[in-house]
């Protein structure tokens, strides 16, 4: 399984910026998603993930009710939607797929990263 994150880029706080992470290779293999971030100096976070179905998500509290993860199995594609942008988003986020619902994440992809300015 590989993966390919894009979209980021720079953008003034209160912006939005929608990341998308292609899957490639044994894609039927893949079950939850999730999308990783790591700012300079700090330890990488959680952000979001998704199951397979897209039916559950879970948020970490910093970005509940501003982001959104989707999921197009169809298209192979994960998203991640992200609205009202604050300086402190500032950070690669990295996708990631698990072969089960639960676990360790298998498959990692190369980053992408998100600058917010104030």
């Amino acid at each position: 399984v590989q993966l390919q994150a894009s979209g980021g880029g720079l953008v003034q706080a209160g912006g939005s910026l929608r990341l998308a992470c292609a899957v490639s290779g044994r894609t039927f293999a893949v079950d939850r998603m999730g999308w990783f971030r790591q700012a300079p100096g700090k330890e990488r976070e959680l952000v979001a993930t998704v199951n397979w179905s897209g039916e559950s998500t879970y948020y970490a509290d910093s970005v509940k009710g501003r982001f959104t993860i989707s999921r197009d199995n169809a298209k192979n594609t994960m998203y991640l939607q992200m609205n009202s942008l604050k300086p402190e988003d500032t950070a690669v986020y990295y996708c990631a797929a698990n072969e089960n619902e639960l676990g360790d994440y298998d498959y990692w992809g190369q980053g992408t990263l998100v600058t917010v300015s104030s």
